[in-house]
């Protein structure tokens, strides 16, 4: 007889596995590569059943919807551990002092104007923000995201300010139909990667690369994702209530 929320646990098995096998199969150890769990629209009872299993981090794209789930999740396990939060969502100027202090990190820094929105949020707590700036690596008009013959500059712009802590790169690559045109398109976000880590700027912590979500995470992790975003491929397919 099917429990609750078994479809979960099955999938969170499922998608481990195919990550572990990718991380080997890259030569690398699968412990390097960690796994958000997705929870846009997906209901408190169900992300917690993942946080049950051992799911240790969650991203969550708006603003509004996390605050709305918040006193739900089990954030603070029993065993004394915490459960990492992500926005990895667009984020306005407008609503930044509604998140800064309640999640771990903020994946979706496109701007300039955005980061010093963040890091000037976080000194009025007296705090250090987490941060990944996004790269629109395949220029795509309605995607966010700094193209990446702009980075260097912005980093360059961003690296003074005290309320942020830049700790790598994210993207939402175009949505593509071959392996090797997944792969080629993670490849050269991990170029852009390592060459700005090579760069050692006095701000840059620079340890992680996101990329890769349902997809495309095994191609991401082949080339050299440290972190992949993986929502529908644990939770199911996302349910959209009328509005």
């Amino acid at each position: 007889m099917e429990r609750p929320y078994d479809d979960i646990l099955e999938n969170i098995k499922r998608v481990r596995e195919t990550m572990a096998q990718a991380a080997i199969a890259a030569g690398r150890n699968p412990e390097e590569v960690q796994l958000l769990g997705v929870t846009k629209t997906v209901s408190p009872d169900r992300i917690n059943a993942a946080l049950d299993a051992g799911i240790a981090a969650i991203g969550e794209n708006r603003v509004q919807e996390f605050l709305g789930k918040r006193d739900a999740l089990l954030l603070n396990r029993s065993d004394g551990s915490k459960t990492a939060v992500h926005l990895i969502g667009h984020l306005q100027t407008n609503k930044v002092s509604k998140i800064v202090g309640l999640v771990d990190m903020i994946e979706s820094i496109d701007s300039v104007h955005l980061a010093k929105a963040v890091s000037d949020a976080s000194q009025k707590i007296g705090g250090v923000t987490d941060v990944l700036v996004e790269v629109n690596i395949g220029r795509e008009e309605a995607k966010s995201g700094v193209f990446a013959e702009n980075l260097d500059e912005m980093l360059d712009e961003i690296r003074g300010f005290p309320g942020i802590r830049v700790r790598g790169l994210m993207t939402v690559p175009p949505i593509l139909e071959t392996e090797k045109e997944k792969r080629a398109i993670f490849s050269q976000m991990y170029k852009l990667f390592i060459d700005i880590k090579a760069k050692n700027r006095d701000n840059d912590g620079m340890d992680t690369l996101s990329m890769g979500m349902s997809g495309d995470y095994r191609e991401a992790i082949l080339e050299g994702a440290t972190l992949v975003r993986v929502g529908s491929a644990l939770f199911g397919r996302r349910y959209y209530p009328p509005r």
